[in-house]
């Protein structure tokens, strides 16, 4: 099944169902915090498997115990159903 754009509503309800995303300029964002570089590095690469899974890969950076997160669908221009399904599993890994 091809990517598809999600309308403004279905981004709106699915953005107040994750808990520490935004949504902003057609993104979703969020910062992820943890103890030690170690514990951020470890959970990026938690996440770094699940990507390589979903075949859908984070914008992001870190910085020492801090991750920040952007998530959007290149590929077709827009968030996507996969955006919102990679987000809650990195929210999940963070526990």
């Amino acid at each position: 099944m091809r990517n598809q754009p999600l309308s403004q509503a279905e981004i709106d309800e699915r953005a107040a169902a994750l808990s520490g995303w935004t949504v902003a300029d057609g993104k979703l964002r969020a910062t992820f915090e943890f103890d030690s570089f170690a514990s951020a590095f470890g959970w990026m690469t938690k996440v770094a498997l699940v990507a390589e899974k979903l075949d859908h890969h984070p914008d992001w950076k870190n910085v020492y115990n801090r991750v920040e997160v952007e998530l959007f669908s290149h590929d077709i221009g827009a968030l996507s159903e996969n955006d919102f399904r990679l987000a809650a599993e990195m929210t999940r890994l963070a526990g």
